[in-house]
């Protein structure tokens, strides 16, 4: 469940402040789970400043909250405020996605929102939490794996497990939508690196080209993804077929 922590807390320094939330996204860059901040101060009271910061999950703000970069940083912000800041926890019963450069736009899926899901997927340091893209159930279907993948936790394991094993990057070639379907055609570009089904690395540079559906739900989503891919010629490339072959 997505959850929110509220903030609040009077300042005459809200200019330095600005400056500490810019050093603790510069120095938590790839280790935050924190997925979205906004700041904003009371129109009616310049003092009044609140800062709204949304993750994943309660675990994940507890996590990110054990970062020594948020450390330092809340002992800055304690020392910036004129009182004691004030905290509120919630747990997200609602949320509804009015207008944007969402995944989806108007129950369609938008090319903007597949292209940022590729990216998500080979960003740098820890995996970003992707529930700004996909449904909390998702549903992921991949032909290397005898099971749906169902779930945004079970899927982002999947995720990493390629992470693991490869370091990589998408080329989307070209995205397609109808209705509340869209369609890309990408080439992967990738160095193995760690275990992958039982391949010890081999250091190989490897590609492989697929496709990939994605159906949009209620929630402004992805909600199921379908994977293509030429798995028989990725193995190869790692030389798992040279014993076959012989």
């Amino acid at each position: 469940m997505t959850f929110v922590q509220l903030i609040e807390c009077r300042t005459s320094r809200l200019d330095e402040m600005n400056r500490l939330m810019d050093d603790w996204v510069q120095q938590t860059e790839g280790k935050r789970t924190a997925t979205h901040a906004l700041v904003g101060r009371d129109h009616s009271d310049a003092s009044h400043v609140v800062e709204v910061v949304e993750f994943p999950s309660y675990e994940e703000a507890v996590r990110n909250s054990k970062l020594p970069e948020t450390d330092r940083i809340f002992r800055g912000l304690v020392a910036l405020c004129d009182e004691a800041p004030r905290f509120t926890d919630l747990d997200v019963v609602r949320e509804d996605r009015l207008s944007g450069d969402d995944a989806v736009r108007d129950g369609r899926p938008s090319g903007d929102g597949v292209r940022r899901f590729f990216e998500a997927l080979c960003a740098e340091g820890e995996l970003p939490p992707l529930n700004d893209l996909l449904d909390e159930d998702v549903h992921s279907r991949d032909p290397m794996n005898p099971q749906d993948t169902i779930g945004l936790d079970h899927v982002r394991a999947e995720f990493r497990m390629w992470r693991a094993a490869f370091d990589f990057a998408f080329t989307v070639e070209d995205v397609f939508a109808q209705g509340d379907r869209a369609c890309a055609r990408w080439t992967w570009n990738a160095t193995h690196k760690g275990d992958f089904l039982g391949i010890a690395p081999t250091g190989r540079r490897v590609i492989m080209t697929g496709m990939t559906l994605f159906r949009s739900g209620a929630a402004g989503k992805f909600a199921e993804l379908w994977w293509q891919h030429d798995q028989l010629g990725l193995m190869q490339q790692l030389g798992a077929l040279d014993e076959l072959e012989q």
